[in-house]
Parts: C-alpha cells; structure tokens; sequence
C-alpha cells in the first residue's frame, strides 16, 4: 500500500472514530441535562466532592464502555484535574461534566468533552452542549466544525479591540500560580478592550474557535481543560503556545489560544 494510500485509511478511521465520539459525549450530555435544574446544596467540602463524583460517574458509565469500544488499546486517563505529558500511544482524555460546579449550582456554562489523544497530540476531540445542543467537534487536517458547520477564529488585528477570556485558577492551585492568574488580568484590562473571567476553560476556548473571543490564556491547567479547545482553535486556523510564545505542549505552565492577528500583541501583555 503506498504511502498516500495508509494515510487516507487512517484518517477515515479517526473521522468514523469522531462520529462515534459525538453521539456518545450527546448520550452523556442528555443524562446530565436529566440532573440539571435545582441549585445542589453542600456545606462541607466533602458534600460537594459527592456531589461532583455523582455527575461524573454517571456520564461515565455511558462514556467508558463506548470510548474503550472505538479504540479498545487506547488508555484512559483516570484523573481529569491531571496534567503534564502521557505515556507513548493512544488515550482518552475525558472530562464527564467539564464545568461540574456550574451544573451543580444550575447555571450554564457545563459540557461533556472526549479527546483521542496519540502520541501527546490530540487527534481528534467532541465537545457536546447540553442546554444548546450544540456539538463541536474537530479532526486533525480535517478543521473544526459545531454541527456540521466549519469554524473559523476572528480577524482581529488590535488587542484594544479584543474580547479575551481566562479562568480562575483551580482549588488548592500554588499561590504563585494564583497571583500570576490576578497580575495578568490586570494586564489585559489595561491592553484589550473586554476581559471576561469564568470557568471552565474549554467554553472559552469554543468561542476562540466560533471568532466569538480573540483569546484565551491560562496558567496551569489540567489536559482535560485544554486538550479539546487546542484542537478545536488550531483547526479553526487559530494560534496556540504558552503565554511567553513558546510551542505548547501539554508539560507547559501556561497557555494561549488566539486570532493569529493578535497573538503576539497578546504575548506581550501577558510577559510584562
């Protein structure tokens, strides 16, 4: 077989793959949506670690045993707050309720995200919206897509008259880490012209790859956060590295997702 000819078959079997990914993150996606609605109430911490784990391993249950039948050699990374590299092959990285707390306190801004993972790059990845129903899905060479319809980042040329987003550093996070979080907001609302705050990550990183945002930056970060949204916005023509400028990968401390046009403006702003 020649070498165009293995190409062509591997990259159908990653868009059946996809397909299949899709309607499983929506099957999830629609059992989560069963649970939302009431604001769950906790008072001690350990209330609200049960609460999470119950949205999780329900959508788990649907996800696992679908994923593992698409790829059955590929492995599963147990823990969505982890980061850093991947052992060599094939994993899923799966975030069941991306944006937990937010589906336990009813609001919004919640998703179900599944990404195929080869050889630390993210191959492909479906992120699904329960409340809007959307899906969004990207392939590697293939471009970014929600519903069928392609994506593609904004033109924006002037970070002055950009929309940026970031979230909020995670519980526990080092509090170096934090108040490198608060010093870079505090620079883009002196450099862009709006700055929203909120989590999670990858519904960020969706509208980078809409042109709804013209960038996202973050530090830290688990893989489940910013494996998907990498993708999506690379694929949608958008520019990803970590805050400095430097290729991101997934051992980097830092992350931006931007319209190519302003990039490097947005690199300045976050290294003063």
């Amino acid at each position: 077989m020649s070498e165009t000819l293995q190409t062509t078959a591997v990259a159908a079997s990653d868009a059946d793959v996809l397909a299949q990914t899709a309607i499983a993150v929506r099957e999830a996606g629609s059992a989560l949506r069963e649970r939302f609605g009431e604001v769950v109430r906790y008072q001690t911490r350990e209330e609200l670690m049960r609460a999470l784990a119950a949205n999780d391993e329900m959508a788990l249950d649907l996800l696992r045993p679908r994923l593992t039948s698409l790829r059955p050699d590929a492995g599963w990374v147990e823990e969505e707050l982890d980061g850093g590299a991947l052992p060599p092959g094939e994993w899923w990285v799966v975030d069941p309720a991306e944006g937990n707390v937010n589906h336990l306190h009813a609001l919004p801004e919640w998703a179900v995200t599944a990404t195929l993972v080869r050889e630390n790059q993210p191959v492909l990845t479906a992120v699904h919206l329960p409340l809007t129903g959307e899906t969004y899905t990207a392939l590697t060479g293939a471009g970014a897509h929600v519903d069928g319809r392609p994506l593609h980042v904004s033109p924006a040329a002037d970070l002055g008259l950009s929309v940026v987003a970031t979230s909020q550093a995670r519980p526990d996070e080092d509090e170096k880490v934090v108040r490198r979080v608060g010093s870079s907001i505090t620079a883009m609302l002196f450099d862009a012209l709006v700055v929203h705050t909120a989590v999670p990550a990858t519904l960020h990183l969706l509208n980078v790859a809409a042109g709804r945002i013209d960038a996202f930056w973050q530090f830290a970060g688990a893989r489940a956060d910013l494996l998907p949204g990498a993708l999506l916005v690379t694929e949608a023509g958008g520019q990803i590295s970590d805050a400095q400028g430097r290729p991101w990968t997934p051992q980097s401390e830092s992350f931006l997702a931007a319209a190519p046009g302003i990039h490097a403006e947005a690199v300045a702003t976050l290294s003063r």
